[in-house]
C-alpha cells in the first residue's frame, strides 16, 4: 500500500493538541484495513520521523437525523503515533 494511501487525515481537536503537546502524540485518520506495523512506515516515511508507538481503534459512525430521515456517517479508524523524544512534526505546528 502506498503511504499516502494509509493516512487518509490528521485529526486535530483539543485532546490531541494537549496530547501533541504533553506526550508528542499525533492523531490521524488512517485506512480501515491498516495494522499498526503499516501505519508506523507509512508516518515515518511521509513526515521523515522516528515512531515509538502506534495505537488504533475502531470508530463507529455517528447516527444523524435530517427531518424524519436518519441516516449514518462512515465507520473510521483511528491511529494516535507516539513519536521519539526531540521529534516534532512541522505539519502540526501552530495549530
Amino acid at each position: 500500500m502506498n503511504p499516502y494511501d494509509i493516512i487518509k487525515k490528521p485529526v486535530v481537536t483539543e485532546k490531541g493538541t494537549i496530547q501533541k503537546e504533553a506526550n508528542n502524540q499525533f492523531t490521524f485518520e488512517v485506512d480501515r484495513k491498516a495494522n499498526r506495523v503499516e501505519i508506523r512506515h507509512a508516518v515515518e516515511k511521509v513526515f521523515n520521523v522516528r515512531v515509538v508507538k502506534v495505537r488504533t481503534m475502531q470508530m463507529r459512525g455517528k447516527v444523524k437525523r435530517l427531518g424524519r430521515t436518519l441516516g449514518k456517517r462512515h465507520d473510521w479508524k483511528k491511529a494516535i503515533v507516539t513519536l521519539a523524544k526531540g521529534e516534532h512534526i512541522e505539519f502540526f505546528e501552530g495549530v
